[in-house]
């Protein structure tokens, strides 16, 4: 077997600066890394990962959790995040939670015993903070608050919800059906919005109105769970201006047949709403199925999607879409990670050749969100 030992006659160099150069940990010169590397391509050696992470101390794998790699918005967050990580030289380890029952415990095994340096989540979860305040290694969380000295990264989702509600007031909508995930999330993550809506899936239009007057003493930036706030500030603009919203649930982001189902009840229960909201996959198919309803968008009927993904463009009519800036999210999580694992990184260019639009973004938001935008399309007036 090819050692370095090997490289280094071969290269006519010491042992010690064949491992300087393999390792990364001191100052070699550009003559000599050059020789070196060239020896290590004659004799196909490769460096052994094992014990280059055992002498660091380090393995330079960071793990992902997401809910599922099918849905286009966490696949493109996914590729981006491991593009960034990848110039600083880590690897991902991708845990899909809905195809791996078991991956988040795995995960967090293999944090607490070393074999990972640290672990981005963007699953779904409901353990406490203490749980994830007690593990006591780098953590970086994607849309959620786990607690107290854990890094957060999101979008600024009640700037979201203005937005669209605003959008929709300022056209003359009267009938707004909203689409999301299980509402359960908001009151047992956010602990603040009171009883969960009626079975079924969707809440009356008075329920909902109500809700939002209730709760209007609580912000909606007072949640766990991020994306709440998009949702309760919608809800609550529109409960301000007087229009009606009923809500549909998709009770698992996981099943990608659920949000065409969700958008078929749509139009089966409220057949005279005059806008829909709605994840890109569900504003899609809302599009496709009023195109062979006959109605005319935007004239009667408006739609709005929320995430920003290119399949709001694949739907037959350009959505307008609240977009969430997904290269400055991977910018700041990466970012996050290298400084909890001590990196000692000082921004976005770190972790690679950042979109310089999406690192300004990052750097200009004091309030540690990233900011969304309304991008206007063929769906509203």
């Amino acid at each position: 077997m090819v050692g370095m030992r090997d490289v280094a006659r071969r290269a006519g160099v010491s042992l010690s600066t064949v491992s300087l150069a393999v390792n990364g940990t001191g100052y070699v010169a550009d003559e000599t890394r050059e020789r070196i590397e060239a020896a290590m391509a004659e004799l196909d050696y490769v460096p052994n990962d094992l014990a280059r992470s055992l002498s660091q101390g380090r393995t330079n794998l960071v793990g992902v959790t997401i809910p599922t790699i099918a849905h286009p918005f966490f696949a493109q967050l996914t590729a981006a995040i491991q593009g960034r990580l990848h110039k600083a030289g880590l690897r991902v380890m991708l845990c899909s939670t809905a195809d791996q029952d078991r991956g988040e415990a795995e995960y967090i095994d293999m944090l607490r015993r070393h074999t990972m340096d640290g672990i981005i989540i963007g699953s779904h979860t409901s353990r406490p903070p203490a749980y994830w305040q007690s593990i006591g290694r780098p953590i970086v969380a994607f849309d959620r608050y786990l607690g107290d000295g854990i890094p957060s990264v999101c979008s600024d989702h009640e700037a979201g919800g203005h937005l669209a509600a605003r959008r929709f007031i300022d056209t003359g909508v009267r009938h707004v059906v909203e689409i999301g995930g299980p509402r359960s999330q908001f009151h047992d993550l956010a602990g603040a919005d009171g009883a969960a809506p009626a079975a079924g899936g969707a809440s009356a239009g008075s329920d909902l109105a109500g809700r939002a007057s209730a709760s209007a003493a609580s912000s909606p930036a007072d949640t766990t769970f991020p994306t709440v706030r998009y949702h309760r500030t919608f809800e609550r603009d529109l409960a301000e201006a007087g229009v009606r919203c009923d809500y549909i649930t998709i009770e698992h982001v996981s099943d990608l047949d659920l949000f065409e189902q969700a958008a078929e009840e749509a139009f089966r229960r409220f057949p005279d709403a005059d806008a829909i909201i709605a994840p890109d996959l569900a504003a899609a198919h809302c599009v496709r199925l009023a195109i062979a309803r006959g109605r005319r968008i935007p004239d009667d009927l408006q739609i709005i999607a929320y995430d920003g993904t290119p399949v709001t463009a694949l739907a037959g009519r350009r959505i307008t879409t609240v977009r969430q800036d997904i290269d400055a999210i991977a910018d700041r999580l990466a970012v996050a990670m290298m400084a909890a694992m001590g990196e000692g990184h000082a921004g976005p260019d770190a972790a690679g050749d950042a979109d310089s639009a999406s690192a300004a973004a990052v750097a200009s938001d004091a309030a540690g969100l990233v900011p969304v935008a309304l991008v206007d399309g063929e769906t509203t007036r």
